[in-house]
């Protein structure tokens, strides 16, 4: 396999897990993180996202909200 198919290929299974991943604490508990509200991902990025994966996966759903791009998290979850 060459360099850009495995990227490619990693790319989709991050965004798969991206849109199936809920929030594990606080007041959005349960809530698949597309769902979570921007100022919420805004207070994270000013107090600092959680270590780890789901800081990483949070920091890029603020990305993806903020360049109006959840219509293609949106559509993954209905194809799975």
């Amino acid at each position: 396999m060459k360099i850009m198919e495995i990227n490619a290929e990693q790319q989709r299974k991050e965004l798969l897990d991206l849109s199936k991943t809920r929030m594990p604490f606080g007041k959005y508990k349960d809530r698949l993180l597309v769902d979570l509200p921007e100022p919420y991902l805004v207070w994270f990025k000013q107090k600092g996202f959680p270590k780890g994966s789901l800081g990483k996966m949070l920091e890029q759903m603020l990305e993806i909200k903020i360049n109006g791009l959840e219509y293609i998290i949106r559509k993954i979850n209905k194809q799975f």
